[in-house]
């Protein structure tokens, strides 16, 4: 589709100013600019000195901030930094417009190339996780481990929750949303969208509720905000279209990084049949399954994302300082949906309840 199509975004030196973007205790923003881009970083400081490298992704409509949770659990893992995709959270559009799974891919590799961080543990969710799929697959030297929570990937059957997100891409249909919600208050916008993506929304705290509501009011005064979404929704449709070696399943099986894939049994926007399709296409993958978990696993049950994650490390040699040799297959399948296992646990103890908005 010719760029024309969309309303033209005035560069990011004219843009607006609206409210500063919430920093979580702990946590450290920077602005990295790059060629054709500019990218804002969220990070924590490591627990200590030496721990290896990670990067995270997030989807479609969601932040860096998508990641704070988890990021807080594995601070004595891995040294941390969460990427706001350009056109998302506070990184401002891309010079070009251009949204798709393959530019924002190469944003990715451009950060860390730039930043010599790599190999790093690469994390990516939904949108963020075919993003992420694609730069494990064309650049095997960037990723130690990968770590997809719910991928979008393409799939047969869409389930009927997620077409609304789908017919996003479509040409005109994103201005007609916008004039058709153009009085839902922010705090309606976010209960929508917590109802889409999480198990149980009952997991949100009243503060993360409120911090949510404050980020959905500050992206609404960005003048680009449609834009991104509607781009990269249609960058996403795209890549699902595409065969040959551009395909997402294909990429996916050429990744060589061990992968840790954790599909949640409530999941609205990508289909829970796909789990066991993505474990067998992953040459080197565990699978975690959460049937009370929806999209944002990483948001609901960061404790449990984490416990996984930090064992499936040290099962393929990965974890501390050197990274260690890692091969062989791994197709074991665990699920914490039982009473008593990581997913119980979790949500005694509140996890995830100081979340922000959550990207798809």
């Amino acid at each position: 589709m010719p760029s024309t199509e969309l309303p033209f975004v005035p560069p990011a030196t004219v843009l607006p100013k609206v409210a500063p973007v919430r920093v979580g205790e702990g946590e450290r923003l920077r602005s990295v600019r790059l060629p054709g881009i500019t990218l804002t970083v969220r990070s924590r400081p490591p627990a200590r000195e030496g721990l290896p490298p990670a990067l995270y992704v997030h989807g479609l409509g969601g932040s860096s901030q998508n990641w704070s949770a988890l990021m807080e659990q594995l601070e004595a893992d891995v040294d941390g930094e969460a990427v706001d995709l350009p056109g998302f959270g506070d990184s401002p559009p891309p010079d070009d417009g251009n949204y798709s799974i393959t530019a924002h891919a190469r944003a990715v590799i451009r950060l860390l190339d730039a930043s010599g961080r790599g190999p790093v543990h690469l994390f990516g969710n939904s949108l963020g996780g075919a993003v992420s799929t694609r730069v494990a697959a064309v650049r095997p030297d960037l990723v130690r481990t990968l770590t997809l929570v719910s991928p979008a990937l393409p799939e047969l059957r869409v389930q009927r929750t997620a077409v609304p997100t789908g017919l996003l891409a479509l040409p005109g249909v994103a201005g007609l949303f916008t004039r058709y919600s153009k009085d839902w208050t922010a705090e309606q916008r976010v209960r929508g969208v917590t109802a889409l993506c999480y198990g149980d929304p009952g997991r949100v705290s009243p503060e993360g509720f409120q911090h949510a509501v404050e980020e959905m009011e500050r992206r609404l005064q960005l003048p680009y905000f449609w834009d991104a979404m509607t781009r990269s929704a249609r960058g996403l449709v795209n890549a699902y279209t595409l065969g040959g070696q551009h395909a997402l399943w294909r990429q996916a099986e050429r990744v060589l990084a061990p992968t840790l894939l954790v599909y949640g049994g409530r999941d609205q926007l990508v289909g829970f049949r796909m789990a066991q399709k993505a474990a067998r296409t992953f040459r080197d993958s565990r699978l975690l399954t959460l049937p009370e978990a929806g999209h944002v696993a990483m948001m609901e049950y960061p404790e449990t994302v984490a416990g996984a994650f930090r064992e499936f490390a040290a099962d393929k040699g990965a974890a501390g300082t050197s990274g260690g040799s890692v091969g062989g297959s791994d197709r074991r399948h665990r699920s914490a949906g039982a009473p008593g296992d990581g997913a119980d646990a979790a949500s005694a103890s509140g996890d995830g309840a100081d979340t922000t908005i959550p990207g798809s």
